[in-house]
């Protein structure tokens, strides 16, 4: 299997491409500068400018982009829409490192984390820009597409325990109660849909067990 992280030197871009590279996959980081992955193979190449052509070798793309600056958090919904139009009509997977904050909280999918009372307000913006992206990525039936949200609370430093339950649309809670994931093991998670491509276009979580 050929991979593709885009935004590889992101802390879950590098993640995921260890992860691939520890199974023998064949994956290349796609950065716009020095390449800081573990990955041999690199694209240097900016994602807004990465063409049809720079991706339709690969079985998988993975989209690690991440902003966090409010001005650039329209990019979100942007960056997608490119890596969708590029990939349009081909066989090419698309995976999305996404947010917890649009995940459901009740069967009725009426209210999400987000909307919550005590959602820090420092992360609305970012969880709507991702919201909103994910809205749009619904729309496209022309792109195979699968969207990965880890459990809210979403762990950089975590440790990587191996484990893990799949979840969909609605917050996952495990045995203890807790909503909470390492970047290491969602990127066991994004490495396993890759490989196994069980949920094309759908929203799917993750969450420590």
């Amino acid at each position: 299997m050929k991979l593709a992280v885009v935004c590889a030197n992101g802390k879950a871009g590098r993640l995921i491409v260890k992860e691939a590279l520890d199974r023998g996959l064949d994956v290349t980081a796609i950065v716009r500068g020095e390449n800081r992955s573990e990955a041999k193979q690199a694209v240097v190449k900016d994602l807004f400018d990465l063409t049809t052509a720079d991706l339709k070798e690969f079985d998988v793309v993975v989209d690690a982009f991440g902003a966090w600056e409010s001005e650039v958090l329209p990019q979100h919904g942007a960056s997608l829409k490119h890596l969708c139009d590029i990939l349009s009509g081909t066989d090419v997977r698309l995976l999305v490192v996404g947010g917890a904050g649009s995940l459901y909280v009740d069967a009725a999918h009426s209210a999400q984390v987000m909307d919550g009372a005590d959602f820090p307000e420092m992360f609305k913006p970012l969880a709507n820009a991702q919201g909103r992206a994910l809205e749009e990525l619904r729309k496209r039936s022309d792109v195979k597409w699968t969207f990965v949200s880890p459990a809210c609370d979403f762990q950089a430093e975590g440790v990587r325990t191996g484990r893990y339950l799949l979840g969909g649309e609605e917050v996952t809670l495990n045995a203890r109660g807790e909503s909470i994931i390492s970047y290491a093991d969602y990127a066991i998670a994004m490495v396993d849909e890759a490989v196994r491509g069980n949920h094309i276009r759908q929203r799917i979580s993750v969450v420590r067990a």
